[in-house]
């Protein structure tokens, strides 16, 4: 069986064909970064991605968990369908302002709603707004399972759930790697695989999406 060796010239030839970034997308990008903001968001293979899921699963109302500047936001609500609408929470107001200002320069604002605030908090507002077809979770990796646990009981059967850092920069494949972050994130996936009530995978690119979808 062929091989294909993960190699940045593969992605970049990926990226080159199916992960386009128009003019919005690469400023949104950048600007993160000039802006002094974590260099955490999803990569524009991975952003593609998740446009690719929103539009197979016929999502038309998303919830994120961790908005950032918004960039995975943007992907997202660009797949949405005119009636769709997706809503995202980020506990920063730094970064709530700066994602607020991203979504109006992508256009997407009338269909993005940013819930500022913690997590938990924000959760008990986001279900006013259940069922959710598509849960994409990119926060605190120790909150994992709780918000796991939530999106499962605020989706159809059907629905999706998707997480990103799945393989933490490949240190959960290594035993003798330990902390909270690795730990939190290898429990996960272990729980994720060993829960039957959702059939789920891990996609590779970037940091790893792990993708479940509800029986």
């Amino acid at each position: 069986m062929n091989q294909t060796p993960d190699t940045p010239q593969i992605h970049a030839y990926i990226q080159s064909l199916f992960a386009r970034e128009d003019e919005t997308l690469r400023r949104v990008r950048e600007e993160s970064a000039a802006q002094g903001l974590p260099q955490i968001a999803v990569g524009p293979e991975e952003g593609a991605f998740l446009h690719l899921l929103v539009r197979l699963s016929g999502a038309r109302r998303v919830l994120e968990i961790g908005t950032l500047a918004g960039y995975s936001a943007i992907w997202m609500g660009r797949a949405l369908p005119e009636d769709g609408h997706l809503y995202t929470i980020e506990k920063s107001p730094r970064h709530a302002a700066v994602a607020r200002r991203n979504f109006q320069l992508a256009g997407v604002e009338q269909r993005v709603t940013l819930l500022e605030g913690d997590a938990v908090a924000m959760l008990k507002q986001a279900a006013r707004h259940a069922p959710f077809d598509f849960v994409f979770i990119d926060a605190d990796k120790e909150g994992y399972p709780r918000y796991y646990a939530w999106a499962l009981e605020h989706i159809p059967a059907g629905g999706v759930v998707a997480a990103h850092n799945a393989l933490w920069g490949g240190s959960v494949a290594r035993q003798d790697l330990h902390g909270p972050a690795i730990d939190a994130v290898r429990d996960f996936n272990r729980m994720v695989a060993d829960d039957p009530r959702v059939t789920a995978h891990i996609y590779p690119a970037g940091d790893g999406t792990l993708v479940a979808v509800k029986k």
